[in-house]
């Protein structure tokens, strides 16, 4: 073998473990615990968060799942949704400093929930669905730090903060709070460009369609008037041929 086939024979090995290590730290990183969706506006009410819990074990099931709610900037109104065959334990803690709403001062909040009884299997995952009344105004993002408890004994530790743009190997699950919506007026303009764009959209959409079509039936036409010449010239063609041939006689 000469050596020129030998470097490309290498140099495509060295590729395909490449892409082979790529895919299978992409496939790693996929199976964080992850938290739906990624964004509310501060403040929200009447929302549910979702954690999505899959299993990154080949031979043992999670068993047991932990999400340590911030209390620095507490979530109000926490309720946990039923989950078949698991039973959840909700875990409340005094606020440092208490929140006041329109219906009073919140003077406790939940810090944490905890499944249990349950198990997800190896290439499963399992969506844990939580109702809330109202996020907070005053951050830009909350952290929910997770534990992954295994059959086998062993616990992920979902904790890790993200540092200078890059994602650590055990990210928690992050809510990213946006600005508020716009106040009604503004909402209101908004729907009314909105609308106005779409008009504009459709008229365009119908002068277009309009357009088409009018090319269309012209080239319908202008292909029924050659087929006719067509037709005429081949006629025309026979009958001289004919003649041709008479005369000939």
């Amino acid at each position: 073998m000469s050596p020129n086939r030998i470097t490309v024979r290498r140099a495509g090995t060295v590729t395909a473990l490449t892409a082979a290590g790529l895919l299978a730290a992409a496939g790693v990183a996929s199976a964080h615990v992850t938290i739906h969706p990624e964004s509310y506006a501060k403040g929200a009410t009447d929302g549910v968060l979702t954690f999505r819990v899959p299993n990154e074990e080949d031979n043992a099931g999670t068993t047991k799942v932990q999400v340590f709610l911030p209390t620095d900037h507490p979530v109000l109104g926490v309720l946990v949704s039923p989950q078949d065959g698991w039973t959840a334990k909700v875990t409340n803690t005094k606020l440092k400093t208490p929140v006041k709403t329109d219906d009073g001062t919140i003077t406790d909040a939940v810090s944490e929930i905890t499944w249990t009884g349950g198990k997800i299997g190896p290439g499963h995952y399992e969506d844990f669905n939580v109702a809330f009344g109202q996020l907070p105004e005053d951050t830009d993002q909350l952290t929910f730090k997770t534990l992954q408890t295994y059959s086998d004994g062993k616990t992920v530790r979902w904790i890790e903060e993200a540092s200078g743009g890059e994602e650590p190997e055990n990210p928690a699950p992050v809510l990213k709070l946006t600005a508020k919506a716009a106040e009604q007026g503004g909402s209101d303009a908004a729907v009314s460009t909105a609308s106005s764009k779409s008009s504009a959209s459709s008229d365009t959409s119908d002068s277009k369609a309009s357009a088409s079509d009018s090319t269309a039936r012209g080239l319908g036409v202008a292909g029924l008037v050659v087929g006719v010449l067509g037709l005429a010239a081949a006629a025309f063609a026979v009958l001289r041929g004919r003649s041709t041939g008479s005369r000939n006689e």
